[in-house]
């Protein structure tokens, strides 16, 4: 069900499935909005499968329905978690999916509050010093995905990546590009599906 969110002077679009269950929180990346998980179908499996989910169009897009906009991490990591508070009703730690700066976001989310786990497509400025000072307290399951051919992030970086971060695992799409998850949709399906398992477990 998509909705205006109305929060802390944002006014955004999400998709919600407000179901019982850990939600599933998607962070876009910078050139898109809530209707890539729409376009590619994962919205739908997850309706399907009564997962409850939070989509939120993010004051970093350049393509997102939210004002005012703001690339500044502070304030769209503190968006994010007041946005889970507010639509489920209390501080309940998501399995956080973030593409290329979504990504970052993300990581910076999981450096401060609690979190059941990670996937990361592409994730931007992975390997900033600060973060990865963080990644030891990380006890959650990640999957990093990236696309062989993607031009943006190098594969040393997400392997440095998949090694820093405990209880992860890096998947390569092949033939895919920086935005893996799109290119390769079923393949991304299935990988969200299986980590969010073990975030569950």
């Amino acid at each position: 069900m998509e909705k205006k969110l109305n929060l802390n002077g944002y006014k955004c679009s999400t998709l919600v499935n407000k179901v019982p269950g850990i939600p599933i929180v998607f962070l876009h990346g910078l050139g898109n909005n809530i209707e890539i998980w729409q376009r590619i179908g994962v919205a739908d499996l997850l309706d399907a499968k009564r997962v409850p989910y939070l989509a939120l169009d993010m004051p970093y897009g350049e393509k997102s329905v939210c004002k005012p906009k703001t690339r500044d991490i502070e304030k769209n990591v503190t968006f994010t978690y007041d946005a889970i508070e507010h639509i489920f009703g209390g501080p309940i730690p998501p399995v956080l999916v973030g593409a290329s700066i979504g990504g970052n976001m993300a990581l910076h989310f999981a450096s401060r509050f609690p979190t059941k786990g990670l996937v990361l497509i592409g994730p931007a400025h992975a390997l900033d010093e600060n973060l990865i000072q963080t990644y030891t307290h990380f006890n959650f399951p990640s999957t990093i995905i990236w696309g062989s051919e993607d031009d943006m992030i190098a594969s040393e970086d997400m392997r440095t990546l998949a090694c820093k971060i405990a209880n992860s695992k890096l998947v390569i799409y092949k033939d895919a590009k920086h935005s893996a998850y799109r290119d390769n949709p079923e393949q991304f399906k299935r990988d969200l599906l299986e980590l969010y398992i073990k975030a569950e477990n």
